[in-house]
């Protein structure tokens, strides 16, 4: 059996291309991650999923636990098999859902209770019982369970919530133990603060992952603060291990963050805008709501390859939109998701070639320059 690895293939500068080898397939880093928070990246099939040129999914451990339970998922053989993807999957530990959608938590040193928000009732993840979740998911990487706390919060806030999340990082790999071709990745956390990241970095080093986090960014710091820490915070991490930036993001923080050294990303963007008429594209941001594109014969974007750029214009992508018809939102995601990983696919081959500046370059120009006249 392939066993869980790492492969550095080029640097240039920070930014770096590899490969995450794991039993169900290989990940081409920088990599991007669709987000199936329930099971399903949302107006998308998994194969579809797979042709836009996605290696990983990512799945949340908060939403699967209430809905339909990680019990359930594991007597029906497994969240591969039971959402009909067959690759790798990354699954969070529920420490964000728990602070950004639970109601009434209560935080202690065993973990969190909290009330479902979806029917009020009560539950409790604690490192051991995040690890137990995963577990029964089946993921082939499986987080930590951290405490984030949202940003801005006081510096003692943030170096007691950090040195919280270490102690049930420890627990974590304890409860983890050892299953041979899965992962699990520790969560750097410490907010702007650098010395706080350091410490954060020491104690997950010392515990020893497969793969390391920066956690705690973008939860409202803003894209400046969030570079920041990105300038020093994955040289605080293992070079031989990857590093997975949470929750990230639209495509100029993407760039930036694999411009400062990360590998991994995920972030719900691109199928969310899709649903609700944002497109992403070379040039920028499209509001397909606009009435600018009632009339508009031409694509979205007349270089993308996707099924929505091929097949369809804007004018047709406007009309669906404005119907209130499901198949806008499949096509903006599939377009979306597309573009995404055109750009993590552009990322590689420019680090490869060491021409990672000329390409960055290329990209902000592109995007600085506007979507096209209307008509």
């Amino acid at each position: 059996m392939t066993r869980f690895s790492f492969d550095l293939h080029a640097t240039d500068g920070a930014a770096r291309t590899g490969t995450i080898h794991t039993p169900r397939g290989d990940i081409r880093t920088p990599a991007f991650m669709p987000v199936g928070t329930a099971a399903t990246v949302k107006a998308t099939l998994p194969e579809s999923v797979r042709a836009t040129g996605a290696d990983i999914l990512l799945g949340n451990t908060y939403h699967l636990m209430l809905r339909p339970t990680a019990e359930r998922i594991d007597r029906l053989g497994g969240l591969h098999g039971f959402m009909n993807w067959d690759r790798p999957i990354l699954t969070d530990s529920g420490g964000f859902q728990v602070m950004s959608l639970a109601d009434l938590r209560k935080l202690t040193e065993r973990g969190v209770t909290f009330k479902s928000h979806i029917d009020g009732s009560r539950h409790e993840i604690t490192p051991e019982r995040s690890m137990e979740i995963q577990r029964l998911l089946g993921s082939d990487i499986v987080m930590c369970f951290d405490e984030c706390p949202a940003l801005p919060a006081d510096r003692d806030r943030i170096a007691s919530s950090m040195r919280l999340s270490m102690r049930w990082a420890a627990r974590s790999k304890d409860a983890f133990g050892d299953r041979p071709g899965h992962a699990l990745f520790g969560i750097q956390q410490g907010g702007l603060e650098p010395d706080l990241r350091e410490e954060s970095a020491k104690a997950l080093v010392d515990i020893g992952f497969d793969g390391y986090a920066v956690g705690g960014l973008a939860v409202g710091e803003g894209q400046e603060a969030m570079f920041g820490v990105l300038d020093y915070a994955p040289a605080q991490l293992p070079a031989d291990k990857p590093r997975y930036l949470m929750g990230v993001g639209k495509p100029d923080d993407i760039v930036g963050a694999v411009k400062r050294g990360i590998d991994m990303m995920d972030c719900v963007l691109p199928s969310r805008s899709g649903r609700t008429g944002q497109a992403f594209t070379r040039r920028g941001v499209v509001n397909i709501k606009n009435a600018r594109h009632a009339d508009d014969p031409r694509p979205l974007d007349e270089s993308c390859s996707c099924p929505a750029c091929t097949g369809y214009s804007r004018a047709y992508l406007h009309h669906v939109f404005r119907a209130g018809e499901m198949i806008s939102g499949m096509l903006l995601t599939w377009h979306n998701l597309h573009y995404f990983q055109e750009i993590m696919q552009g990322m590689r081959d420019a680090i490869a070639a060491g021409r990672f500046a000329a390409w960055e370059a290329d990209f902000h120009a592109t995007r600085a320059e506007g979507d096209i006249a209307p008509l």
